[in-house]
């Protein structure tokens, strides 16, 4: 069986996507309903996100989960 591994999180990214749109940690997590708690932590390099996490996260943002993880250029956006 072969395994494959997934591209890494940038906390980079994340943060980049945040506060471009001006929203805080809070505001995002409510947005995103994922506790506020795990956002910091995330945010703070504590732990890698879970797939349904970064799904969320990127939903929110309005960003491809590939924006968050660097398969993607900078910057651009889902429709």
């Amino acid at each position: 069986m072969v395994t494959r591994m997934l591209p890494s999180f940038s906390v980079i990214r994340l943060k980049h996507y945040r506060e471009r749109q001006g929203l805080t940690l809070r505001v995002l997590a409510k947005m995103a309903k994922v506790h506020y708690v795990s956002l910091v932590r995330l945010e703070g390099e504590k732990f890698d996100p879970r797939l349904s996490t970064l799904r969320k996260l990127a939903k929110a943002l309005g960003v491809s989960i590939a924006d968050l993880v660097g398969e993607s250029k900078p910057g651009k956006e889902v429709n």
